[in-house]
């Protein structure tokens, strides 16, 4: 059977999320989708709902010292921040290691070079990666081609708008963690999405500060920001427009 994933979705366990898990399965199903990651901020997701139609896939997001990196399949946090710690972490619980948007804030991909042996994937679809390097999500894509690097697509959502914007398609024998597991490391999988909207960024940034009681200095760089955001949204063409990576 093809699938559908979405493979980067936050819920109200990170701090910038507001999603509960059944709301990203009802958001996912809507969007067309059969299965999506929940990959909270140093979160692993431990005990997630079952559905008869649909798959939520246990994951993490890991903030590193070399950046941040997705493991998919996993059920226990990841105590490490350091990068090569982390993903055998991943590992020895069976999970997938994937480079979370690695060209979000610089383009120099040398950087990364000796991360190449500790990875199964890369993430060369994100729906937010590309609003300060408008080349983020393509420069992903030419690396992880140039490794021979798994490619893995997510929304990154962190507001139900934003679910489905980023799909790693895959064939499956069956709609269950093992088979899905052993699809995406068998090659062979798809990528697309959309481009969020700026200001949904700035909509999770404000949820972040509202729940972790944030002062007044950081309300009004907040609202600095949610104005850039909103400018972003109105000179950026066609911002839901579909792309295949």
């Amino acid at each position: 059977m093809v699938l559908r994933l979405d493979l980067h979705v936050h819920s109200v366990r990170s701090p910038d999320g507001c999603m509960e898990l059944e709301e990203i399965a009802e958001r996912a199903r809507a969007a067309g989708l059969q299965g999506a990651a929940v990959c909270d901020h140093d979160r692993a997701a431990e005990a997630l709902p079952l559905f008869s139609d649909f798959l939520l896939i246990p994951g993490t997001e890991v903030s590193t010292d070399q950046g941040h990196l997705l493991g998919l399949f996993v059920t226990r946090p990841i105590e490490s921040r350091e990068f090569t710690l982390a993903a055998e972490e991943i590992h020895r619980q069976g999970g997938i290691a994937v480079l979370a948007h690695p060209f979000q804030r610089s383009r120099d991909a040398e950087r990364l070079a000796g991360l190449v042996p500790l990875l199964d994937g890369v993430e060369v679809w994100n729906s937010r990666a590309d609003r300060k390097n408008p080349q983020a999500n393509q420069m992903a894509a030419d690396f992880a081609r140039a490794r021979r690097l798994l490619p893995f697509a997510g929304s990154d959502a962190h507001l139900p708008q934003e679910v489905g914007n980023g799909v790693t398609t895959v064939e499956a024998p069956a709609l269950t963690l093992e088979a899905v597991k052993a699809a995406l490391l068998g090659g062979g999988a798809e990528t697309s999405g959309r481009r969020s909207r700026s200001w949904y960024t700035a909509r999770s940034q404000l949820n972040k500060r509202r729940r972790t009681q944030a002062g007044p200095l950081a309300y009004l760089k907040w609202g600095a920001f949610a104005v850039k955001c909103l400018g972003e949204d109105l000179v950026r063409r066609d911002p839901d427009n579909e792309r295949t990576v």
